[in-house]
């Protein structure tokens, strides 16, 4: 299985007159084709940040980041946002939605900006609306929906165009309980059959707990790792639990 996003000596600070923060500190980060990775850690312990970089939204003070098999830190500005555009999808957790543009039209975005041939482009929506369960408001505003709704269509208009790379950052951060499981079970499905490669950011044990394999972080250096393997999604959250004491910080552990 291929690499999608590699990492070496990953280092991130931060300068202002007064002082010197070292946000990341020799990360080595792999994740390979079809994987869905939660990246955890209390607050100020730099996933935020490693997700920026990720992005190409930030750059690293030093070490190398590889995704889908380029060296994002040789693209000049204009081929970042190329490959932003065509290898990578963003899950907000303020969705990011236009409220000028009906849910279709938010989520055929990506494809307008490619020119996409318009037949195309509805026969990929309606499939991608299909998985995410929002086919019956394609023709409403982002203020006429709620907001798990809000969310799978901005998890739809991310996976829209295939990109090698999915990168979510705390998408069930400001759902409700039945709206993130929703969210999450589609995010999880979508891994499993398309095998679309997952990248989350998360405080919460319970979205961790949809993970094949958690990271977390802490004071911006790799603390610890889990695997979940054939253990039950359940059990998977025990382990996730049982990890955040050790960790320490402000976590959600709420199942």
């Amino acid at each position: 299985m291929r690499t999608i996003l590699q990492t070496k000596n990953l280092k991130k600070v931060y300068r202002t007159k007064e002082s010197i923060f070292q946000a990341l500190d020799n990360i080595e980060l792999t994740v390979r084709e079809g994987e869905f990775v939660g990246i955890m850690g209390p607050s100020g312990s730099g996933k935020t940040t490693l997700l920026h970089l990720f992005a190409t939204i930030d750059e690293p003070t030093s070490g190398e980041i590889e995704i889908a098999g380029t060296d994002i830190m040789q693209l000049n500005e204009d081929q970042r946002s190329s490959f932003r555009r065509k290898q990578l999808g963003f899950i907000f957790q303020d969705y990011n939605l236009l409220d000028t543009l009906t849910v279709k039209e938010n989520i055929l975005l990506p494809l307008v900006l490619e020119k996409m041939k318009v037949a195309e482009m509805e026969q990929s929506v309606n499939e991608i609306a299909s998985r995410f369960g929002i086919q019956s408001i394609l023709d409403k505003y982002p203020y006429q929906i709620s907001g798990g709704q809000k969310q799978r269509t901005a998890a739809s208009r991310a996976m829209i165009a295939r990109p090698s790379l999915l990168l979510a950052d705390e998408p069930t951060g400001a759902l409700d309980s039945k709206s993130a499981t929703d969210l999450l079970e589609s995010l999880k499905n979508v891994n499993e059959t398309d095998k679309v490669t997952i990248l989350m950011v998360t405080h919460d044990a319970f979205a961790a707990s949809y993970c094949k394999r958690v990271i977390f972080i802490k004071d911006g250096k790799t603390f610890t790792e889990l695997v979940r393997g054939n253990h039950s999604r359940k059990d998977f959250f025990q382990k996730v639990i049982n990890v955040l004491p050790v960790l320490g910080g402000n976590i959600d552990d709420t199942l």
